[in-house]
């Protein structure tokens, strides 16, 4: 998303800086990747903070990977792949948990490689990340986003520590017919805004827009929307974050409760921060009341087609005392 206000506020504006030439962005590799026929992968990964981190090999070095379904393009970061070739440069906007960044330099991918699986024509942005990467204290490579990510069936399974890919067709079919064990037990559709994906949910039965972000480390709620919403969030603590500039901003956080996408999609008390979200409105160019992000998916194991614009959710397995 254009702006993160969001989540992870301490990431700031970034400088952008180059890209690199086609033939040397051939492929990404994701070395414990399990590949279960030519159109599904396996990946398992780790929770840095709140952040669903992926490990991955690019031009011979390997590090890890954010997967961010907020940010636009795949993201590659500065430090680890110095400007040293040719670029283009076009006035635009990344998004996602690095903020908005104004001239990003873009470059075409002749080719993105998840093992077996192939994604031509791609377009990726070098930004510097070092702040991200000296926060988390991670080997942060790069943001793996929508335009990576819109091609495939994502299933994201908190439960396991595991993301399954499985290729679609433009209508969003599986061409994998078999690809999941567990049983689907409920969906909702969506709205796709740019490459966002927004949610019609409810607090206290008042209807909310909500943004849906891999990326946000918390859940967040508009301190605009109604007092009826507002009853529903029960502050606890105060937290100092960093933002653009590093401007240090304060907000509150707590519980937000009687959350429910309809009345059978509901959801536990989830960690929310209470922030102005006028900045990502305006980026967006809708009113969103808030952002669900990690608490989502620490709740509910949820597939997303981006081609049928739905959600998919698959229950926990119910484990025997």
């Amino acid at each position: 998303m254009l702006f993160r206000n969001l989540i992870i506020l301490f990431f700031c504006f970034f400088n952008l800086i180059s890209g690199y030439s086609n033939n040397d962005l051939d492929n990404i590799i994701f070395p414990k990747a399990e590949i279960l026929n030519a159109y599904t992968a396996r990946i398992p990964f780790k929770l840095v903070d709140h952040l669903i981190v992926i490990e991955a090999e690019l031009l011979g070095k390997k590090g890890d990977f954010i997967i961010d379904t907020g940010s636009e393009a795949l993201i590659l970061n500065k430090i680890h792949f110095p400007f040293k070739y040719e670029y283009r440069e076009t006035p635009k906007q990344t998004s996602g948990v690095v903020n908005t960044l104004d001239n990003t330099l873009e470059k075409q991918l002749k080719e993105f490689v998840i093992s077996n699986l192939n994604l031509k024509n791609k377009i990726s942005d070098v930004i510097d990340l070092s702040h991200i990467e000296k926060t988390k204290r991670m080997h942060l490579l790069g943001v793996i986003g929508f335009d990576i990510l819109k091609d495939y069936e994502v299933f994201i399974d908190m439960y396991l520590n595991q993301i399954t890919l499985t290729k679609v067709d433009r209508f969003g079919n599986k061409l994998d017919k078999k690809v999941y064990l567990e049983k689907i037990t409920d969906s909702i559709s969506f709205n796709l805004v740019n490459h966002t994906i927004v949610l019609n949910g409810f607090v206290n039965d008042k209807p909310l827009k909500f943004a849906l972000d891999t990326a946000a480390e918390f859940n967040q709620i508009n301190k605009n929307v109604s007092k009826k919403v507002l009853k529903n969030f029960r502050p606890n603590k105060r937290l100092e974050l960093i933002g653009a500039g590093n401007k240090k901003i304060e907000v509150l956080a707590g519980k937000l409760h009687l959350v429910k996408l309809n009345d059978t999609i509901y959801f536990g008390p989830m960690n929310t921060i209470l922030t102005n979200l006028s900045k990502m409105s305006e980026a967006f160019g809708l009113n969103l009341d808030g952002v669900l992000g990690y608490e989502f998916f620490r709740q509910k194991r949820t597939i997303i087609n981006y081609q049928k614009e739905k959600l998919y959710f698959v229950n926990n397995p119910i484990t025997k005392q």
